[in-house]
Formats: structure tokens, sequence, C-alpha cells
């Protein structure tokens, strides 16, 4: 099986950026609708000690619906779309607290954000998210994020928050994606039906042979199953983030990891600044063009992002979050970058310090015109 590796695991200790997903059958219990408060401490646990290593944690939380379905008497199964968002309005409420609680006996601040698909997919949406979560990295938060289930429907809605997780891995440019689950990984076939399942240490490659090992969801809260597992695999891996899938059940489910437990490994052929560039460089239709000059030229081949005060002219109508072509002096293409402002206000800051945005714009919007991490050379 060309797909499976028989090298030695990836290592947990080298994750820089790691985004874990919790799903509601971990969190909340099925009987009574309470949140796990005990096992919730544990998880609190392992990621004060990511922080503490200097990993930049984020935590993708099901669980909404489960919690809060039994506080407005939703007991029966088969929930309407209207009762799915009234539970889910009363449900988020007790998460948030629930995690702000268990974080805090590590004096952890917690920062909700609750997403649609289009957060993830419209560009705009995708740099607005994106800049909240680096933003709260840097002031030392853990976003806590789930999918906004209030408002959210049948057609728009990503059904899952494994999918989810790994679209925010993807968003983040993490290198590590934990998917905490009821299962130790991917089986050859379903081990709770066939007891000839081999487990799978890692995996190299999404081929047909590994898709056809995946089984559905259990009955209960979860709506995953090992089927939106190996999709949200395919993500993360197309965006350089390797993905594990573990089990959660247990206390200290992270710590357990770092120790071996047994679980799957889903390992990318690059790292996630690689998959991203690619992704810029050959993925997109440019929409404009900026044209800059010799110091500009200078400041991109050293790495550094492009500033206004570099830019000489402004082409094509374009709106923040579009990819644009970046020229030099000559006209010659040297760059490609998601711009981080439209036309109307590129031309207006053009060959202005980044200082002076405010006054200009009547507005405090980025420094850059393109971030160095959304930017690529391409001479």
């Amino acid at each position: 099986m060309t797909a499976l590796r028989k090298t030695a695991a990836p290592a947990l200790s080298s994750a820089r950026r790691l985004v874990i997903k919790v799903g509601s059958a971990l969190l909340v219990d099925e009987e009574k609708g309470d949140i796990r408060r005990a096992w919730l401490d544990a998880l609190a646990d392992d990621v004060a000690r990511l922080k503490k290593r200097g990993v930049e944690v984020l935590l993708v939380s099901s669980g909404a619906i489960a919690a809060g379905r039994r506080h407005l008497g939703l007991l029966h199964k088969g929930l309407k779309l209207e009762e799915k968002q009234a539970a889910a309005a009363t449900g988020q409420i007790r998460l948030a607290h629930a995690w702000q609680g268990a974080l805090a006996r590590h004096d952890i601040t917690v920062a909700q954000i609750l997403l649609t698909p289009d957060d993830t997919e419209q560009r705009r949406r995708h740099l607005n998210a994106r800049s909240t979560i680096n933003q709260l990295f840097k002031l030392g938060a853990v976003p806590v994020i789930n999918e906004n289930d209030t408002v959210a429907t049948d057609e728009i809605r990503f059904g899952d928050n494994d999918r989810l997780a790994a679209r925010v891995a993807q968003m983040v440019s993490a290198d590590t994606l934990i998917l905490l689950s009821d299962i130790d990984g991917l089986y050859t076939a379903d081990p709770r039906s066939n007891p000839d399942a081999k487990h799978i240490g890692v995996v190299a490659e999404i081929t047909p042979e590994i898709e056809a090992m995946a089984g559905e969801a259990p009955d209960g809260f979860s709506h995953g199953g090992m089927v939106t597992k190996i999709i949200a695999a395919k993500i993360a891996l197309s965006a350089g983030c390797r993905m594990v899938i573990a089990l959660g059940k247990s206390q200290h489910p992270i710590a357990a990891i770092e120790e071996g437990a047994a679980c799957t490994w889903f390992v990318p052929s690059a790292e996630p600044k690689t998959a991203r560039k690619r992704w810029i460089a050959g993925s997109l239709k440019p929409v404009g063009t900026l044209r800059v000059d010799a110091g500009a030229l200078t400041a991109l081949a050293a790495g550094k992002s492009l500033l206004p005060a570099g830019i000489t002219g402004v082409d094509g109508n374009f709106e923040r979050g579009d990819l644009v072509v970046v020229c030099g002096p000559t006209g010659a293409e040297v760059a490609r970058g998601l711009v981080a402002y439209s036309s109307a206000d590129a031309a207006r800051i053009k060959g202005h310090k980044s200082r002076e945005i405010e006054t200009l714009l009547g507005y405090r919007g980025r420094d850059e015109m393109i971030h160095r991490d959304d930017l690529v050379l391409t001479s």
C-alpha cells in the first residue's frame, strides 16, 4: 500500500500552531445533556502545557446543540432545523462559559468565534477571520471556534466540525490538526464489526484505497464518522498541515498522543507556508496590478511585505482579499499576492507612509498593502 508509511509517526512536540477539534460526543454527556467538566478540565490542562512551551493553540468545539437541547425540552430525535438553531443559541452560551472556566484555571483568556462556510471560502471574509485569529494569538488568547449553528441552514452549514476544523487549520496556516474522536484512528475496516481490522499508524496520501476504509458515524450526537475525517485530512494535507486522529475519551488526550498512544497521522508533502504560497501563486486568477518602485522591489526580494510607500501605480478594479499582480519599474511581473485594500483605497494611499493611512482613508487598516505571508515572488 503506497499510501501507508512504515516510518515513525511525527512528533507532536514539533507543533507550533495547533488546531484541536473536540466533538459533541466527547464534550457533552448524551443522557444528561451536561458538559463533562472533569474531562474538559483535563483537556484544558493539556492546552495550558502546550502554551507554556510556546505553541499557539486553537480549539474547534462542537456541542452547542447537544448542550442546549435538553434545557429547552427538545428530547426527541430528528430535531427540525429551527429547533437545532434554538438549541444552539442556548447551548453556545453554556459551552463558552465552560471553556472560559476550564482555561481560566490557568489564567488563559478565551475568545469565541462563530463561523459559517463563507467565512473560510470567500477571500475577504477569509482574510478578516485570519487576521482576527492571528491577532488573538499575538495577545496570548486561545480562540474557541464553532460553526454558527444559530443562523446556519441545511444548505450552507458545514454539517460537521471535522471539515470546519480542517478549513480553519488551512485558513490560519496551522502545522498540526488533532481530531479527538471516539476511535484511536483509521483501521482497514470498521473495528466495531470486523475483529480482523488492522490499525493504520501513518498515511502519506489519501487514495481510493484509504477512502474505502472509512465507515459511518455511530448513533448519538456525532455527525462525523471516519468519512468526514478523511475529507478533513484531504483539506489539511492540501494546506501542508499534518493531521492526527486520536482517541479522546480518556482524560488528558493530548498528553496521551505525546506519550505514544495509538493514533493515525496523515502526513503532507509540503509545509503550511509552502502550500499556502503555492495556492496563491497558481490557484487564483489575478484581478488587478500594483506597480512598485526599485526600493519596494529590493524589500520584496529580502522577504518583506509590500508597503503603500513603495507603490507607484494601481490598475484594475479589485476588493480587499483579491489576488493582484505586482510589477516592478520595468513593468515585468515580480510577485503576486492577496491585497489588503480595495483598488480605490490603494490609489489613495499609494506612495504614502503607513502611518498616514488613517488620515487618508478615515480608518486604521493594515500597515501593509500585501503582507509577506500573502505574497509570492514569481520572478
